[in-house]
């Protein structure tokens, strides 16, 4: 693949972007690529009015890779929460994983949070089960601060939970800049 190219997302992509990120963390589609959460979850992975509403709220960008078809390959969101970044909702499709398109893509956002927001740092939830997923962020500068918080049970906007001991870790990454 190319030098990917970046671009905002806008609410016309919300569909799209829903069934992008389905794609590459629950369902059979899932397993052919490494960051999928089929075991771990059922049903929804994004709600669509909350993603509606973080393409459209101030400090807060949905960054999107197109293929040449123009269909979303790769997405995150990337915002301002607490006086630093936050980053999630990070999806690649299953059949492009391990080829450096989300590296690209989590190299573009941490770029947005510290060279155009000027943030200190990066943070992120991830699920503490999934070990090879938080090795991938560790190799990449970030660090497990041992802060926990609660998995939504219940809330099926973000999925249907097949275990009861799922809770999530926040990691962050410093970047050295001064807000």
């Amino acid at each position: 693949m190319s030098a990917p190219v970046f671009r905002t997302a806008t609410p016309i992509d919300v569909p799209a972007l829903v069934t992008l990120v389905t794609s590459a963390y629950r369902g059979e589609s899932s397993r052919s690529g490494w960051t999928n959460e089929a075991d771990l979850l059922d049903g929804a992975r994004i709600d669509p009015d909350v993603l509606a509403h973080d393409i459209v709220r101030a400090d807060s960008r949905v960054v999107v890779i197109d293929g040449d078809n123009g269909r979303p390959l790769a997405c995150a969101h990337v915002a301002i929460e607490d006086g630093v970044g936050y980053f999630g909702m990070f999806a690649v499709d299953p059949t492009l994983q391990g080829r450096g398109t989300g590296d690209a893509l989590l190299r573009e956002c941490e770029r947005i949070a510290r060279d155009e927001w000027r943030l200190p740092a990066m943070r992120m939830t991830v699920i503490d089960v999934r070990d090879a997923l938080i090795a991938f962020y560790v190799r990449r500068g970030y660090r497990r601060t041992g802060v926990h918080k609660p998995f939504p049970y219940g809330d099926t906007r973000f999925g249907s939970p097949r275990r009861d001991d799922l809770r999530f870790e926040v990691l962050e990454k410093t970047f050295g800049v001064t807000p």
